[in-house]
């Protein structure tokens, strides 16, 4: 079994964990931004197919001790890169971490870069060219504690990047956040999923697609392994049609919801249009004020402005005021959800909250508050 690591949003770790083990990873064990785990090849491929949470799968190949330059060098020509990479392969280099010396990554990057292609100068007269944007292979070191971590990069770009949303609007959410928040919320496709303040659709997208047992990696062009040496293209074609003989074809109750921004709504049904579900979701122009529960129970969850990106200018207080009130009337029965990165504005709900989970959104930590609404 290989050794790999699924980075992820700071303080998602126990979900990484959670999900893992869902997906059939052994020996998982949490680290900071991330979750290590051991498994075959099929685990590789599933993890990067169906993980809803991760930026990307790292596949260990090396570690070794590292306080200097030097030390970097010779230690990354420890490996035989002709198992990874041939001349005529593009090749990029990751840098993460740091030590007392090391202290730059761009730097740390280059310097594992020249050992490699040092190594395949002096093996075969020529050596890979660099391509930072889709490579061939994508090598991450990772610098901590005088150690030095060396992985292939499995996914390519991040795996928060469905691949389903060309048209987002200001200050959306990351996919892989939105569908950690609707795991925290403990929804499941039997209750009724709205988001009152839906912008581009993340949410409701999110939620339509768990509920429908559609893989995220569905909607991706290319993962990282897929170029890599020893790619199993009849393991991999086995995966996809699995996943697609999994899906449903139906919602199990209802998944939406409204923005006041028409030309939003546009972005959210073409993005939905992309996933295939635009005739399931519902979508809706209205005011917050005029928002109405769409079924007698369910789970609301709904990300607010909060004056770091978007509405700095506006009376976000009576903003936040109304959202209370629009809870409190007319979502009885209902479970709510709202996240916050401002304490100050978040009081204005008025409402006393059920529980308070810090999450990070990007840098900035935020609060999920929940709401039981009676």
């Amino acid at each position: 079994m290989n050794q790999y690591f699924a980075t992820v949003a700071r303080g998602l770790e126990p979900l990484m964990v959670e999900e893992l083990e869902q997906l059939g990873a052994k020996d998982v064990e949490p680290g900071f931004c991330g979750a290590e785990f051991k498994g075959d090849r099929a685990l590789l491929y599933k993890v990067n197919l169906w993980a809803r949470l991760p930026f990307r799968v790292l596949m260990r190949i090396d570690e070794f001790d590292c306080e200097d330059s030097n030390e970097l060098f010779t230690g990354i020509q420890r490996t035989d890169w002709s198992q990874y990479l041939r001349p005529n392969n593009t090749l990029a280099v990751t840098a993460t971490g740091k030590t007392e010396e090391l202290n730059h990554t761009h730097f740390n990057a280059l310097q594992a870069k020249n050992a490699i292609v040092h190594q395949q100068t002096q093996d075969f007269g020529e050596r890979s060219d660099v391509d930072t944007h889709n490579p061939d292979l994508r090598v991450n070191v990772h610098l901590h504690e005088g150690r030095a971590v060396v992985s292939l990069d499995s996914s390519g770009n991040s795996l928060h990047r469905r691949g389903y949303r060309p048209a987002v609007g200001a200050a959306p959410l990351k996919e892989s956040l939105a569908s950690a928040l609707i795991q925290l919320s403990g929804w499941h496709r039997d209750q009724a999923f709205f988001d009152p303040l839906c912008g581009s659709g993340t949410l409701p997208l999110e939620a339509g697609l768990r509920s429908l047992n559609i893989a995220p990696g569905l909607f991706r062009e290319r993962f990282g392994f897929e170029t890599w040496l020893d790619y199993d293209d009849d393991l991999w074609d086995s995966l996809i049609a699995e996943a697609e003989g999994m899906q449903k074809e139906d919602l199990a109750a209802f998944v939406g919801g409204s923005d006041r921004d028409p030309n939003v709504l546009i972005q959210a049904h073409s993005n939905a249009q992309q996933c295939g579900i635009e005739h399931l979701l519902s979508f809706r122009q209205k005011e917050l004020a005029e928002v109405e529960a769409p079924a007698d129970s369910g789970v609301l969850l709904c990300n607010p402005p909060y004056g770091d990106r978007l509405g700095a200018d506006s009376d976000l207080g009576a903003f936040y005021k109304l959202l209370g009130n629009v809870l409190k009337q007319r979502f009885k029965g209902w479970t709510a959800y709202v996240i916050s990165g401002n304490k100050a504005l978040s009081s204005n709900i008025g409402l006393k909250s059920a529980s308070r989970t810090p999450v990070y959104n990007g840098q900035l930590l935020c609060q999920l508050m929940k709401y039981e609404l009676y």
